[in-house]
């Protein structure tokens, strides 16, 4: 039995978008996970159980993602419109302040809400990405998004996930990477897994890599200086360089940081280093 309720929104143009919704008993605030490119909400579950026993903590799907509708125009996969979302499920629920938790793209939406909506976002924090991303790492990302390939069954899938993502997670068991798998694929209504995003997230990756990561997001991030900021880094991330963070130390000069090793992109955030550092910076911003 899952612990966490379903949330159904529309969007400002019409998705129907959803969310799991952990509830805490007395929550002292709350909390939005928001995923990467190819992930959902699945993907924080245990970050979620562990923030939620004393916070109310909300994981999304991005459209085109997990259950949210996948949009018929994909020029509308792009972090502005995400951010737009958020800032949706903001006033659908009432929410007037919220600690942001964003990975990857879900990282660019965070900084997006929170420089538009700096009143209601007291925290930010972000996994492993910053205003600017290493075009090695990018194009890792695109080979593999932009090249997908059916698999037939669970073990096909397991032995694809762990191919691509290998790197990323040298320590991964093989329980790791089916419990990984597990939450990026769904199965369809014959019993086949199949990716659990819109394949048509890929053509903006196609047609332009600066469709991937906005081409300047510097003032953006400077437009949020005075916003308690965690910042995450994989050890072995291609994608937040270590030039990168020492840019937004000098921005940010109050932005806690935090490299968790043996990680490439992303790290879990369900490491025990991760989660102290999350304890520590919730506890010290409360």
């Amino acid at each position: 039995m899952s612990n966490y309720k379903h949330i159904w929104f529309q969007s400002h143009d019409g998705l129907k978008l959803y969310a799991r919704d952990y509830p805490a008993d007395k929550p002292v605030g709350t909390i939005i996970c928001i995923p990467g490119l190819t992930r959902n909400s699945a993907d924080f579950s245990l970050l979620c159980e562990h923030l939620s026993q004393q916070y109310r903590v909300i994981a999304v799907d991005l459209r085109g993602r997990g259950q949210s509708a996948y949009d018929p125009n994909p020029n509308n996969y792009f972090p502005g419109i995400y951010a737009e979302d958020i800032m949706t499920l903001l006033d659908e629920l009432q929410l007037s302040s919220v600690v942001l938790i964003g990975t990857s793209l879900g990282g660019l939406v965070s900084m997006l809400v929170a420089a538009q909506r700096p009143n209601r976002v007291s925290a930010v924090i972000m996994n492993d990405i910053g205003p600017e991303a290493n075009q090695s790492g990018l194009d890792r990302i695109k080979s593999y998004v932009c090249n997908t390939t059916p698999v037939a069954n669970w073990e096909e899938a397991i032995n694809k996930t762990q191919e691509v993502q290998s790197r990323e997670y040298p320590d991964f068991e093989r329980v790791d990477w089916e419990r990984f798998t597990r939450n990026i694929y769904n199965e369809n209504s014959q019993g086949t897994p199949e990716l659990n995003y819109d394949p048509a997230i890929a053509l903006l990756l196609e047609q332009a890599q600066d469709n991937a990561v906005p081409p300047d997001l510097w003032p953006v991030f400077e437009a949020i200086r005075s916003t308690p900021l965690l910042v995450f880094r994989g050890e072995l991330s291609d994608i937040l360089s270590v030039d990168c963070v020492e840019k937004m130390l000098t921005i940010h000069q109050q932005m806690d940081y935090k490299e968790v090793s043996r990680r490439g992109h992303t790290p879990l955030l369900s490491e025990s280093e991760s989660l102290d550092s999350i304890d520590n910076f919730l506890e010290r911003i409360a």
